[in-house]
């Protein structure tokens, strides 16, 4: 398959050729977020040099990390060599690059690194000694354990001051992941899009096992419900190679908030931890590896962040596999498993709710654009929530955008199978009402959905804007 999208990563690794020096990049991101494709894609053209760590078990030693190291130089055309050191590798290494433009990845560097505590710092001298002396280098640390590469990378002393870029990779716009159905595209409907993708998400590595000439349910059969499929194992894969530690720890957090978004204080309490501060730290990792997002809440009158945040499971083929594979695993793996809809499964209508709010803001400029609102007027954009005081009544917001222009857009998310009825409006406006804001402060209320809306709801003109969001996909 082609490469699909990331035009503006493209563009920013393409501009590292042009400075009078080396550059050390950091490329993080989600598994299955097409790190390594990028990466591939923007070297294509520029001699380049691939290597990858072996997933850690319990046998893998440091030894045979480097053995794995030489055996790929080997590969690339340097001479064999057995190494019990790190530096030997990364000389011979860096003897071949002093000239021209050169790209070289370290791919899953925290699987390579992770069986002995020297090898940052041998590589750290590597960069300082070698590497960098070639202007036209530019090497790539990558991975998908992100907490790793920020604790013993992006915060630490050695590599202090060396790091040229931090690249995070995020899901796929909606605009890149229509790409996926080819020629088809134009002929399938954006339902039947988004009820694929109210499960890949804009994850790329599972938007490539889509089969466009087949429908959507065929499709979810063949990825989700039968037995060997890539999603059916997919989620065990994930937590075995992320987290490097305890991964039950956070699987219980993903179970808890496939519910829904939860303030830290009621997880703590949900879980009965009394350990605070090591929650937060695995709370803290799911969303540095691209599974959970920390939706900040703010004051209106001042536009800084609150203290309140809520945590968000913004991974959705994470909610649907334990919402529904993971119920079933064991007839799917049995090939007993009788799939008969989606929209079947106990409980789909409510949690598709759910997904449909994950891709709506993972697609925020989306809206911005169908609101005419310009980045740089907007104050702050995120769920917006204020807790019930002695002074004011509890409110929560699916998506709150507030501008230089003393403006509120107050936006209301609904998925629904069925027509959207007129009771929307009410709904919203208590909403308003509940909204603590400075006198002066204009709302202006906004209905995002993805299929019929009832025709009183246009003729009453309550919205300042009614978005159909499929329109960001078609």
């Amino acid at each position: 398959m082609n490469f699909i999208g990331r035009e503006q990563e493209l563009e920013l690794l393409e501009q590292y050729f042009h400075k009078k020096t080396a550059s050390l990049v950091v490329v993080r991101g989600r598994r299955r977020i097409g790190k390594s494709r990028l990466i591939e894609e923007f070297a294509h053209s520029h001699k380049f040099y691939h290597f990858a760590g072996i997933p850690p078990t319990d046998r893998t030693t440091a030894q045979s990390q480097r053995d794995e190291f030489a055996s790929q130089l080997g590969a690339q055309g340097f001479p064999n060599i057995k190494a019990d050191d790190w530096n030997e590798l990364f000389w011979l290494l860096a003897d071949k690059v002093q000239m021209g433009p050169v790209v070289i990845l370290f791919d899953e560097i925290s699987w390579m690194g992770s069986k002995d505590p020297d090898f940052l710092g041998k590589l750290k001298n590597a960069w300082d000694q070698r590497f960098k002396k070639n202007p036209q280098l530019v090497l790539i640390l990558c991975g998908s354990a992100s907490s790793w590469i920020e604790e013993n990378i992006l915060s630490s002393t050695g590599f202090l001051g060396r790091i040229s870029h931090t690249l995070t990779l995020e899901e796929l716009p909606l605009k890149d992941c229509r790409r996926f159905w080819g020629k088809q595209a134009k002929n399938i409907s954006a339902q039947e899009k988004l009820k694929l993708l109210s499960i890949t998400g804009g994850v790329p590595r599972y938007l490539e096992e889509i089969n466009p000439k087949i429908s959507a349910e065929d499709n979810i059969k063949n990825l989700c419900f039968t037995k060997g499929a890539l999603l059916v194992n997919e989620f065990e894969n994930i937590f075995a190679n992320v987290f490097l530690r305890n991964s039950e720890a956070y699987r219980q957090l993903v179970e808890l908030l496939a519910g829904g978004a939860k303030e830290f204080s009621e997880i703590c309490d949900m879980l009965n931890k009394v350990n605070a501060g090591r929650l937060l730290e695995y709370l803290e990792e799911l969303t540095l590896a691209g599974f959970v997002k920390r939706d900040y809440t703010w004051h209106i009158k001042s536009g800084l962040d609150a203290r309140m945040s809520k945590f968000r499971l913004s991974d959705n083929y994470l909610r649907f596999y334990l919402k529904y594979i993971d119920k079933y695993k064991n007839k799917i793996d049995r090939g007993s498993f009788d799939f008969k809809s989606v929209t079947a499964l106990p409980g789909w209508h409510a949690m598709v709710g759910l997904q449909f709010e994950n891709l709506v803001l993972n697609n925020r400029q989306f809206i911005w654009r169908q609101l005419g609102i310009r980045p740089e007027d907007i104050i702050s954009e995120n769920p917006f929530f204020q807790r019930k005081t002695a002074r004011q009544q509890g409110c929560q917001i699916d998506y709150l955008i507030q501008t230089k222009h003393s403006t509120l857009y107050v936006c209301e998310i609904k998925f629904s199978q069925n027509t959207i009825a007129s009771s929307v409006i009410n709904e919203v406006q208590e909403k308003i009402d509940r909204l603590k804001r400075p006198k002066g402060m204009s709302c202006r209320p906004v209905l995002i959905h993805v299929n019929n809306i009832d025709n009183s709801i246009e003729e009453q003109d309550y919205f300042s804007a009614i978005i159909d969001f499929s329109e960001a996909i078609d």
